[in-house]
């Protein structure tokens, strides 16, 4: 089933394709008959109205000369040796007929030793009667000229019918008629022409068959290989990638290109969602057997009791960290399912900023590390959800005070224009890399362990940060100096 799947759209489109190409022969076969057969029946049709005029204009010299009248016999051979030489030579039927349409001199007349038969009797047209319509068309000296009729029945086959009026003055004396069946020299012509175009075809239909095989090939190769790294991808491979080797640009390509990129996307996503699980695994393990030691511990007396309130605030310490974990993972599912409820108040977010600090007063204290700014705050109050702007505040704070080395700086600024209110926090220490810099907001992402003074979280803060500044209207960006400064800044709509 899947050999069949994968030669389906190929053998599809080849025969499709190869389809097209032989009805347009066909047809073109067809127009180039029609074509070459209504050339042919023309010149057959000039050729036997001018052989009659020919005809006619030797008869009307007779009559002019009186000589038909002096020498009737020798005028009758003169006239049926003329349209025998020319019926010969043509392979066509010419005789004369006289004004009421009867025939009276025909090639049939003229024996083999070149004497006439009888006098003025035409043996075989004898009984040919030219129909009243063909005469009368004749009267005023027009030529009539026919492409298929039987002459009221007189002829077997289909035939070319040409009569041209024999005129005294202005009276019509009789017409010369000329008949020649059309399938006489119509089917060997037609014939050897299609024979000809056959060839012609069968030569091109192979030279088409191979290049249109080539081609199909070649256009249907990205496809198969989408095919084959889907399967791949559907394995949890997400190495394969689409080789791109046409040197103009199709939609296949921008196919393959795409294709492409989501294989990237789903590779890095891949990466994140297991260094997602190794984090998760890890920040999970290794407070719940701190807490399940100290715990312990405490029941069955190991820890002597002067100790315990020390060990059960590190307990503390833990459930909370677990907590903010926890509460990290279930705001991240909300955003995504878009089921997060904005609950708009107002309040003064440097006010937030400052409080947030003395939550963090002992670590600070702990790491000698200085506050630069709070006097230089003003009050700025806007509206916006209260929890979800402390949750952005608190996790940059923390990163702050957690990657600030001993008797380092945390900077605070906040500030507001005519739309919005704008945040600062800076702290120093090794900063960020330049290739990381761009990759921090994307989510489970976490800076090279080797590089970090802490490696403890998920990977998830600096991701909700974004998303929820964004849920706001806002905007956050990070900007770093290695081994001087890290700045975070975001900005808010003031309503």
């Amino acid at each position: 089933m899947k050999k069949q799947r994968k030669s389906g759209l190929f053998r599809k489109y080849f025969f499709i394709t190869m389809g097209i190409i032989l009805v347009a022969f066909i047809f073109t076969g067809a127009g180039l008959i029609l074509m070459v057969s209504g050339v042919w029946m023309n010149e057959r049709m000039e050729m036997l109205e001018e052989n009659a005029v020919n005809i006619r204009n030797s008869t009307e010299e007779l009559l002019i000369s009186n000589y038909l009248e002096g020498n009737s016999r020798g005028s009758v051979i003169m006239i049926c040796n003329n349209l025998l030489q020319i019926s010969n030579a043509t392979d066509a039927d010419y005789f004369i007929v006289n004004e009421a349409g009867q025939a009276v001199y025909c090639k049939d007349l003229i024996r083999a030793n070149g004497l006439i038969d009888s006098d003025g009797d035409c043996i075989v047209h004898g009984k040919y009667q030219v129909p009243e319509e063909i005469m009368e068309a004749l009267v005023g000296g027009e030529n009539f000229r026919s492409s298929g009729g039987d002459l009221g029945g007189h002829l077997v086959n289909q035939s070319f019918i040409v009569a041209v009026p024999i005129m005294s003055g202005d009276v019509v004396r009789g017409a010369v008629v000329a008949t020649k069946p059309i399938a006489t020299g119509l089917v060997p012509y037609v014939t050897t022409i299609f024979s000809l175009f056959l060839f012609a075809t069968l030569l091109s239909f192979v030279i088409a068959f191979a290049l249109v095989y080539i081609s199909t090939s070649r256009m249907i190769r990205p496809l198969r290989q989408m095919s084959k790294a889907a399967q791949q991808y559907a394995l949890g491979d997400f190495s394969q990638r689409i080789k791109i080797r046409s040197r103009t640009r199709t939609e296949i390509d921008e196919l393959a290109d795409s294709f492409n990129s989501m294989a990237k996307d789903l590779s890095d996503l891949e990466m994140s969602r297991r260094s997602f699980v190794s984090n998760v695994s890890h920040e999970l393990k290794t407070p719940m057997t701190s807490i399940s030691g100290f715990i312990d511990g405490i029941l069955d007396g190991t820890i002597p009791e002067s100790e315990q309130n020390y060990y059960l605030g590190i307990v503390s310490e833990e459930v909370k960290r677990l907590s903010r974990l926890v509460t990290g993972m279930l705001n991240m599912s909300k955003i995504e399912a878009g089921k997060i409820d904005i609950k708009p108040v107002k309040f003064d977010i440097s006010e937030m900023l400052f409080t947030t600090l003395l939550t963090f007063e002992q670590k600070i204290d702990e790491k000698g590390i200085e506050i630069r700014g709070l006097e230089t705050i003003d009050k700025n109050e806007i509206i916006a959800d209260k929890d979800m702007i402390n949750q952005v505040v608190y996790n940059l704070i923390d990163n702050a005070v957690k990657f600030t080395p001993p008797e380092g700086y945390i900077e605070i600024n906040s500030k507001r224009d005519s739309e919005k209110v704008i945040v600062r926090i800076r702290n120093s220490g090794r900063g960020i890399a330049p290739e990381e810099i761009d990759r921090i907001f994307e989510r489970f992402y976490k800076i090279d362990k080797s590089r970090s003074y802490d490696v403890k979280g998920a990977g998830l803060g600096l991701y909700l940060c974004k998303t929820i500044v964004e849920l706001h209207g806002g905007d956050i960006a990070a900007r770093s100096e290695e081994g001087e400064w890290t700045e975070f800044i975001f900005r808010l709509p003031l309503m």
